[in-house]
């Protein structure tokens, strides 16, 4: 039986409610994702995106990442479709995340498993998947979020969070689930993230300056900010049972 959180992107909702299944994120996911792997002087070579949506940020990414050979794994068939026009040179394959059976010099989960109804579990059993982990992870607890009467409902019915996250919470849920934090920080779409709603520019004079001097009252009283964590699988589960996916291999 699939669950309702499931369907939604099985069924074409998720499409109908995000027509562009948020591809005008994907150059500005991408740089972030960039500019944290040459600070800590990470060169995968091996690189997938497991719920890729449409490939956007791969795309970017493979632009950036020349050498890596990169991989996407997509539940939803809407979006794979998507993939396969906007980005033909990309492969997106139609499969849900616990069925890959590759490793990974790193494996992304931007954004991802805020929509899964059993998400510690999701994250334990996708441990074996890669080497490193980089997850961005949406910080939907804010005060300005909370007063807001019934936002919290609409992000769960137009964008499917089941689960919502402060940065204590997101770090404290991947350590409960088997991660070692290597590093991690903020990243801003709510200051500089793409296609702004007049809310989001209004705030984004407050955010700034809260960003430049107290980054983690920001984060907590205005919102707009999201985490990217790099991690390990802190028990030694690395690749039991998962063929090592090489460069060069489809």
């Amino acid at each position: 039986m699939v669950s309702a959180g499931v369907d939604r992107y099985l069924s074409g909702d998720y499409l109908r409610r995000n027509p562009d299944w948020h591809d005008a994120d994907a150059v500005w996911k991408a740089r972030q994702i960039g500019e944290l792997l040459v600070d800590v002087r990470l060169s995968p070579r091996t690189l997938c995106d497991i719920g890729c949506g449409s490939g956007g940020v791969l795309a970017e990414l493979h632009r950036l990442l020349p050498h890596a050979a990169i991989s996407g794994y997509e539940l939803s068939p809407q979006a794979v479709r998507i993939a396969a026009a906007r980005h033909p040179d990309i492969p997106v394959e139609h499969i849900g995340a616990l069925q890959v059976d590759r490793r990974f010099d790193v494996v992304l989960l931007l954004d991802v498993f805020e929509h899964v109804e059993d998400y510690l579990g999701f994250l334990r059993r996708i441990r074996t998947t890669g080497d490193r982990f980089l997850f961005h992870i949406p910080l939907d607890l804010s005060v300005q979020l909370l007063v807001r009467r019934g936002r919290l409902l609409r992000k769960r019915e137009e964008v499917g969070h089941l689960h919502y996250f402060s940065k204590d919470t997101a770090l404290a849920s991947l350590e409960d689930a088997g991660y070692r934090i290597d590093t991690w920080r903020y990243t801003t779409p709510g200051i500089d993230g793409p296609d702004p709603t007049w809310r989001m520019r209004l705030l984004r004079g407050p955010r700034r300056i809260g960003h430049r001097l107290a980054p983690d009252l920001s984060a907590t009283l205005f919102g707009g900010f999201s985490l990217l964590v790099l991690a390990t699988p802190a028990d030694g589960v690395l690749g039991i049972g998962r063929e090592r996916a090489h460069p060069g291999d489809p």
